[in-house]
């Protein structure tokens, strides 16, 4: 007996079922590439035809399909000679794609497929990661990425490429697809059978036509007797059940969703403690924020004594807690986002914590608790844009630094542009607090002409945080200038031992010195 999920994918995208709205936004990507030329990221949860949409939407619009999955050894070889190869618009033959590129022809576009982009790592996707985000950035040719958790994608990738969600399959929609089948498989069948085998899939489109399959073998009717209770050992996700916690379940079914989600303790309440202002009111945040500082505590002494048994309670404040502290329900759909200072372990996050560390003189765990955060939420997006300038010229960060605290693209003209005026800054400051060290030996002459320049840049000099302001003291601001930026002479010796001393501390550079 063939696979019925592959006998029966669908050819069109009006034969999609549940995601009416992403399919839309399917089409309209297709259609509108050429004004855009991105890449799109088509993500959901497993069996609900993220992929028979891509292969749909190609069949719609006569488009050959190049496809890389899991199967496959996806290092940046393979994704270079295979994809690579479609994506800069050329057949797999070597030819040219006639006019796709250019925008002419569109029937000779090629459609990349990537199945599973969220899951390229290991020792066979050695590369493939980097060698994807350079090939949306490059590509001539339609993408399509398909992913599971949207998240497990590094930034750059996603600010990269546009953005579709697939959510589940209702039950409704699952069940004229099974009905359908049946039919064409000459299967009788009660109409409660099909329905338990749908509410039992819970959103799985692939799974309930699998399950149909199973149970209909050797039968020519399926009646509700032949399915089986049972549900399928389905794990929850990480959004249905900030869902459950924050919106739509009282405690006791919230604690429920915890035990059903892979996640450990911890990182639930790092998920809850990110999302919850989106949905709880002040009073309500008052209360939940209480359940949180005791999960917080009951974590404490999970790492003091590592003894795990008392995460449950971690769960019982955080999930039942945080669910009590609500007023009622809400409904709609609310956009969840990874907690935004997440543990990093990638190498950008440590090499951020390490400079911070440096330049501040304290440790990496203060760094990453106490300063990190305000960090990031001073410099969002890079605004204000000359605060965002001074932290990177204080911690000389580079573009992926930079964007790993603003929550920017690293690929930007923003943060180009940041970085660039930082290295700049940083180039001016040392400069300055060199004290003639690069200006060949200043006679008086050159120091008298460095205190008339420097008088005439004092706005400059105060924006680096390199003047001692006083109340309408403007000759003595000019004359800390000049020692600063030329090295001036005194004829008071203690004044010239003052000004080296303070040279020397200067040359610790940290953000006070930019701000």
């Amino acid at each position: 007996m063939s696979d019925w999920t592959e006998t029966y994918r669908p050819t069109s995208l009006s034969e999609v079922r549940g995601n009416d709205k992403a399919v839309s936004k399917l089409a309209e990507w297709a259609d509108t590439w050429d004004d855009h030329r991105e890449a799109v990221i088509v993500h959901g949860s497993p069996g609900i035809g993220k992929t028979s949409a891509a292969h749909a939407l190609a069949a719609d619009r006569g488009w050959e399909t190049v496809e890389l999955n899991a199967s496959d050894k996806r290092t940046g070889d393979v994704i270079e000679r295979f994809a690579g190869r479609a994506a800069r618009n050329a057949t797999l033959g070597g030819s040219a794609a006639g006019g796709g590129a250019a925008g002419g022809d569109t029937a000779s576009r090629q459609l990349v497929i990537v199945d599973e982009a969220d899951n390229i790592h290991g020792n066979y996707d050695r590369g493939g990661a980097s060698a994807i985000t350079d090939l949306v950035k490059e590509s001539g040719q339609p993408i399509v990425l398909i992913a599971n958790d949207y998240y497990e994608m590094s930034r750059g990738l996603r600010n990269a490429c546009q953005e579709i969600e697939f959510r589940d399959v209702s039950a409704r929609s699952i069940v004229p697809v099974l009905r359908d089948i049946c039919r064409r498989e000459d299967v009788a069948f009660e109409s409660d059978a099909l329905e338990r085998i749908a509410e039992r899939n819970a959103g799985d489109l692939r799974g309930a036509v699998n399950d149909l399959q199973a149970i209909a073998e050797g039968r020519d009717r399926i009646e509700l007797a032949d399915v089986v209770t049972g549900d399928r050992d389905r794990s929850l996700g990480i959004f249905p059940f900030l869902d459950a916690v924050l919106k739509e379940e009282g405690a006791r079914d919230a604690l429920e969703s915890a035990y059903a989600v892979d996640e450990t303790p911890d990182d639930l309440t790092k998920w809850i403690e990110g999302n919850l202002l989106k949905v709880y009111d002040a009073d309500e945040a008052t209360r939940a924020y209480d359940f949180l500082a005791n999960a917080d505590v009951w974590l404490g002494r999970v790492r003091a004594t590592q003894d795990y048994s008392y995460w449950r309670y971690v769960t019982d404040n955080a999930a039942a807690g945080t669910a009590a502290a609500r007023d009622g329900t809400a409904g709609g759909w609310t956009r969840w986002g990874r907690p935004q200072f997440w543990p990093a372990s990638d190498a950008t996050a440590d090499a951020v914590v390490q400079r911070i560390a440096a330049a501040e003189g304290c440790s990496m765990a203060t760094a990453r608790r106490e300063i990190l955060p305000f960090l990031a939420a001073m410099t969002h997006h890079c605004s204000p844009r000359e605060l965002t300038v001074g932290m990177a010229a204080a911690y000389d960060l580079d573009a992926s630094e930079v964007a790993f605290v603003t929550g920017s693209g690293e690929s930007t003209n923003k943060v180009a542009g940041i970085v660039e005026d930082a290295q700049d800054r940083r180039e001016q400051l040392l400069e300055e607090h060199a004290a003639g060290a690069f200006a060949g030996g200043p006679d008086r002459d050159a120091a008298d002409d460095g205190d008339a320049e420097a008088d005439g840049n004092d706005e400059d000099a105060a924006e680096l945080g390199n003047v001692a302001k006083s109340d309408g003291d403007s000759d003595s601001a000019g004359s800390a200038d000049s020692e600063l930026a030329a090295g001036d002479s005194s004829d008071d010796a203690s004044t010239d031992d003052a000004s080296t001393d303070d040279d020397g501390d200067d040359d610790q550079l940290g953000l006070g010195d930019f701000a």
